[in-house]
């Protein structure tokens, strides 16, 4: 074991990045571990002082002073680890400036742990297990569950390369057994849920519906998410003379969506809605009747966590891990992917359900929540991981 703090360095490509991995920062660096934070610097955030920055603005000039201090600490102080580096960057045709941007910072601090957030960029990183560094790997959704479908050699990337990855972060349990299919080391796969900050939720009221039933999706307008199926069930609803409003936000600009709601006449019931920021959309969240996930697949929808933690009904697709949150019947509901017919008809089931059974569906919702995606949890679950990684010699 180490005597030393745990250095730990995330990529994610850019700073500030996701929510996940803004908690995470946070949680890892308040543990006494020290975090090293790569990546294109957008607008640079203070953590603390266990936590460096080590980012580059996106033009040339910061690039060149960034690549300029880390080629001379190299050469002055790790001249046989730069000349390595080196080799394999020529060897695999990686000697842009801004590949060498990217790379020689992390060869100068050689962290104990190097976590990269997105399974695409595995090749890109594989070298540092050269450097005595272990690579920590997260799976999440569209990366390992149908982009390596779509593309070939992504997927003999993965083949070649994940049974070499010292630890993986599922954000499911299915999403660990998607990655098995390409060499994924089931042992080395730690499923973390992803935590939420839940110190200012509270237990949800007795409310009646909405007059009109109040529908409402949040997600990319992507093939993925399955809208075109929640407009055909739209349709089905409408035909069946039940009076409902259902906002998507994020798919303003998609025509193929607005051309959909066109061809079924649904424009009085369905408002397509472009990005909104966090606070518009939670109250957008709660002012709903329900949440509807349609996708085709998942790790677990963050959105969905983020419904269920306000105590909003849910209404999801049964794909990927979303049967590892949702119990139908419980503390939400679950139909078949693909399957406009069910979705409507449970639509219509749960807006005859008395508001007093809605309220307890709701309240075990929220109690889910506060039993498996806790920030505490998805801390300490990742601190288990890299220590896991750490103690265990490759």
């Amino acid at each position: 074991m180490l005597k030393r703090p745990l250095k730990i360095a995330i990529y994610s490509g850019e700073i500030p990045s996701t929510t996940f991995i803004e908690r995470l920062i946070r949680g890892v660096a308040n543990s006494g571990t020290e975090v090293v934070l790569f990546g294109a610097l957008y607008k640079k955030p203070t953590y603390g002082p266990r936590v460096k920055v080590v980012g580059y603005r996106h033009n040339q000039l910061s690039k060149f002073w960034h690549l300029l201090r880390f080629s001379i600490l190299l050469a002055l102080f790790k001249r046989q680890e730069k000349k390595r580096l080196d080799t394999w960057l020529k060897e695999t045709h990686r000697t842009t400036l801004y590949d060498k941007v990217k790379y020689y910072p992390v060869l100068w601090y050689q962290p104990d742990v190097f976590h990269i957030q997105w399974a695409k960029g595995l090749d890109d990183w594989i070298w540092v297990q050269d450097f005595n560094m272990k690579l920590v790997l997260s799976l999440r959704g569209a990366h390992i569950n149908y982009s390596p479908i779509a593309d070939e050699e992504l997927a003999k990337m993965y083949q070649q390369y994940f049974s070499k990855v010292d630890g993986f972060h599922a954000v499911s349990k299915a999403i660990g057994v998607e990655a098995q299919k390409y060499g994924a080391v089931a042992a080395r796969i730690h499923t973390i849920y992803s935590g939420l900050d839940l110190s200012s939720m509270s237990s949800p009221q007795l409310k009646p519906k909405n007059k009109v039933f109040q529908l409402i999706s949040v997600g990319r307008p992507h093939w993925i998410k399955g809208y075109t199926y929640a407009l055909d069930a739209c349709k089905l609803l409408k035909d069946a003379g039940f009076d409902f409003e259902y906002t998507i936000v994020g798919g303003a600009d998609a025509i193929e969506y607005q051309y959909q709601v066109h061809d079924l006449g649904l424009e009085d019931q369905v408002h397509l809605l472009g990005q909104q920021d966090f606070e518009t959309v939670q109250t957008l969240i709660q002012e709903a009747d329900l949440l509807l996930l349609p996708s085709i697949e998942e790790g677990i929808a963050n959105v969905v966590l983020e419904a269920m933690a306000l105590g909003i009904l849910v209404l999801s697709t049964d794909c990927g891990g979303m049967d590892e949150v949702i119990s139908p019947d419980i503390n939400g509901f679950l139909v078949p992917i693909r399957d406009a017919q069910a979705m409507a008809d449970t639509i219509l089931h749960i807006q005859k359900l008395p508001d007093s059974t809605c309220l307890e569906i709701r309240e075990r919702a929220q109690a889910k929540i506060g039993e498996q995606h806790t920030e505490v949890q998805m801390v300490a679950g990742m601190q288990a991981l890299y220590s896991s990684v750490i103690s265990n010699n490759r």
